[in-house]
C-alpha cells in the first residue's frame, strides 16, 4: 500500500460516507422539483464552481434536448435580462463557503426577478444558504463531493422526467466511488511525485483537454496551478490546440494532455499523436488507465471528472506544493481585500 503525503485515508473515506449519506435528502429535493413545470435548467457558477458544473451540463446534453444552460455568475450580472432565465427555469448553484460574492449577487438578482434558486452549500446560515429556496448542506471542498451531489440531483430529476433510466443502478454503485478513487490516488502517487519534481519550476505549462474533462482541465490550470501555486499556465481545448497553441510546443514547455472517454476522445488522440513528434516534455493522463471495481463501465463518463480531480487537483497539486514550497492555502490577492 502506497503511503500518500499529506493525505488522511480514514478522513477521506469517512468524508465519502458523509457525502453519500446526503442521497436521501438530494432525492427528496429532486422528486419535488421533478413535479414542477420547467422550460429549462440554468446552472450558475464562477471559477471552480462553474468548472464543476461543466461536465454535469455536458452530460445532460447527451441525454435529451431539454435546454440546459451554464452561466458564469459574473457575466450573468452584467448581461441582465437573459430571455431564457425566467420563473420557469430550474436554477441551480453552489458555493462551499456560501459567501462567494458573484454567486450571492447572482442569486439575489434571480430572487428579485421572482426566480427560485436551489443549490449546495456547506453552511445553511451563510449568505447563500439564506437566499436559496432550498439547499443541500454538505462539504464541497473535495471536487468529487460536488460532482457526486450535482449528478445525484440532476440524474434523479432526469430519471423522473423519463430522460435517464439508470439512476438507481448508478446511485447504488456510487457507494464504491471513494474506495476506488482512493486506490487511483495510491496508484498515481509515485508518478505525481515524479511529474511535479520535473516540471514544478517551468516558466509556462500547457493543459489540454476536452468534453467532460474540459472543466477539470481548467480547474487544474487556473484554480490549482495559477491560484494556489502561482504557476503560469495556458489551458486550451484539444480542438483549439491546432489553431495557435501548437506553435508554443518545444522541450521547454510541459504539456499536460487530459484524455477522456466521451466522443471528444478522438480530439485528444489527435493531440497525443502530435506531441511525441515535437517535444519530450509532455504527460498524458488517461482516465481509461484506471479500472473501477464495483462500478459498471457505462458510468465511466460520469465518473471521469472524479478520476481526474483525484489525480491532478489532489495528488499532483500536493506534490507541486512540496517542490515549490508554496502552501496551497496561501493567496496574495484572492479574498484578501475588496476588488
Amino acid at each position: 500500500m502506497t503511503i500518500m503525503k499529506n493525505f488522511d485515508v480514514e478522513k477521506y473515506l469517512q468524508n465519502g460516507k458523509d457525502v453519500y449519506a446526503q442521497r436521501e435528502n438530494i432525492e427528496k429535493l429532486a422528486d419535488k422539483l421533478s413535479k414542477k413545470e420547467y422550460q429549462n435548467i440554468v446552472m450558475i457558477g464562477i471559477g471552480g464552481t462553474w468548472m464543476e458544473w461543466y461536465p454535469v451540463a455536458e452530460y445532460l446534453h447527451h441525454l435529451s434536448d431539454f435546454p440546459v444552460y451554464l452561466e458564469n455568475a459574473g457575466e450573468l450580472l452584467v448581461k441582465k435580462d437573459i430571455n431564457y432565465l425566467t420563473n420557469k427555469s430550474l436554477v441551480l448553484t453552489s458555493s462551499d463557503s456560501g459567501d462567494t460574492k458573484e454567486i450571492v449577487a447572482a442569486v439575489k438578482y434571480c430572487n428579485q426577478k421572482g426566480i427560485d434558486v436551489y443549490g449546495f452549500t456547506k453552511n445553511p446560515e451563510s449568505a447563500l444558504g439564506k437566499l436559496l429556496k432550498e439547499s443541500i448542506n454538505g462539504s464541497l471542498a473535495e471536487c468529487e463531493n460536488a460532482y457526486l451531489m450535482y449528478f445525484m440531483l440532476t440524474l434523479r430529476i432526469y430519471q423522473n422526467w423519463g430522460y435517464y433510466k439508470d439512476y438507481d443502478r448508478w446511485a447504488d454503485q456510487m457507494k464504491q466511488l471513494y474506495p476506488n478513487l482512493l486506490r487511483f490516488r495510491e496508484e498515481f502517487e509515485p508518478r505525481a511525485q515524479s511529474i511535479a519534481r520535473k516540471y514544478y519550476n517551468a516558466p509556462l505549462t500547457m493543459t489540454v483537454g476536452s468534453g467532460m474533462l474540459w472543466g477539470e482541465t481548467c480547474m487544474f490550470s487556473m484554480c490549482i496551478l495559477e491560484e494556489m501555486q502561482w504557476v503560469r499556465t495556458r489551458p486550451v481545448t484539444s480542438a483549439d490546440f491546432f489553431h495557435g497553441a501548437l506553435e508554443l510546443v518545444d522541450d521547454t514547455l510541459p504539456v499536460y494532455l487530459i484524455k477522456g472517454e466521451d466522443e471528444y476522445r478522438a480530439l485528444d488522440e489527435r493531440v497525443e499523436r502530435f506531441l511525441p513528434k515535437h517535444t519530450k516534455s509532455f504527460e498524458v493522463f488517461d482516465t481509461k488507465d484506471f479500472v473501477f471495481e464495483g462500478i459498471d463501465d457505462d458510468f465511466r463518463q460520469i465518473c471521469s471528472p472524479m478520476v481526474i480531480t483525484s489525480l491532478l487537483t489532489d495528488r499532483l497539486a500536493s506534490w507541486y506544493q512540496q517542490y515549490t514550497g508554496h502552501d496551497l492555502n496561501f493567496r496574495r490577492y484572492y479574498r484578501q481585500f475588496d476588488y
